[in-house]
C-alpha cells in the first residue's frame, strides 16, 4: 500500500512539472522544472529497485545534460527579434520528406511488432544484487551496435554545438 501511494505521488509529480516544463514563461525556469523532474524519475526509479539507473539519470541527466541546456539557453539570444529574410539554403521539403520516410520506418516497426509480438524483445533482465555487472554485459554484446551509434551521435551534436557557438563569439 506504501510503495502504491509513493508511486503515485512521483507520478503526480513527474507529471505536474513535465507541465510546468513546457508552460513555463521563462527559459531558465523551464529547465530547473526539468531537472526537478528528472530528481522525480531517479526517485521512481529507486521506488522500483533500480538504484543505478536512479544514480545514472541523476548523473547524466539532471547532472550533465542540463547543464548543455543551460548553455544552450545562456548562449542563445531568445531575445533577440526575428529575421526579416529567408534563408535559401533552407530545404522544407526535403525536411518533410524525411519526416514521412521516419513516420513510415515507426508505422512498418509498429506493424512488425503487432503481426509477431515475441519478435524483437530485448532479453530479461533478471533482477539481483548484481544488476550492474548484467547491464552491462548486454551492453557491450548484444546492444554494442546501438551503444555506439548513440555514442557517436552525442559526439557530432556536441562538436556542432560548439561550432554553432564559435562562430557567434
Amino acid at each position: 500500500m506504501g510503495q502504491a501511494i509513493a508511486f503515485y505521488t512521483l507520478a503526480a509529480c513527474i507529471l505536474g512539472f513535465g507541465v510546468l516544463v513546457i508552460t513555463a514563461k521563462n527559459t531558465v525556469h523551464s529547465v530547473m522544472f526539468l531537472v526537478v523532474n528528472f530528481l522525480f524519475v531517479a526517485g521512481l526509479y529507486v521506488l522500483l529497485g533500480a538504484q543505478f539507473l536512479a544514480v545514472i539519470q541523476v548523473v547524466v541527466y539532471a547532472g550533465g545534460i542540463v547543464v548543455l541546456y543551460l548553455f544552450v539557453v545562456m548562449l542563445v539570444n531568445l531575445k533577440r527579434p526575428p529575421e526579416a529574410h529567408q534563408d535559401r539554403r533552407r530545404r522544407g521539403r526535403l525536411g518533410v520528406t524525411c519526416s514521412l520516410v521516419v513516420l513510415a520506418e515507426l508505422v512498418a516497426i509498429a506493424a512488425y511488432k503487432y503481426v509477431s509480438p515475441a519478435a524483437g524483445l530485448p532479453p530479461a533482465l533478471p533482477m539481483g544484487p548484481d544488476n550492474v555487472a548484467q547491464v552491462g554485459m548486454l551492453l557491450y554484446t548484444d546492444y554494442l551496435i546501438p551503444f555506439e551509434l548513440a555514442s557517436m551521435l552525442l559526439l557530432v551534436a556536441m562538436v556542432g554545438a560548439i561550432v554553432l557557438a564559435k562562430r557567434d563569439l
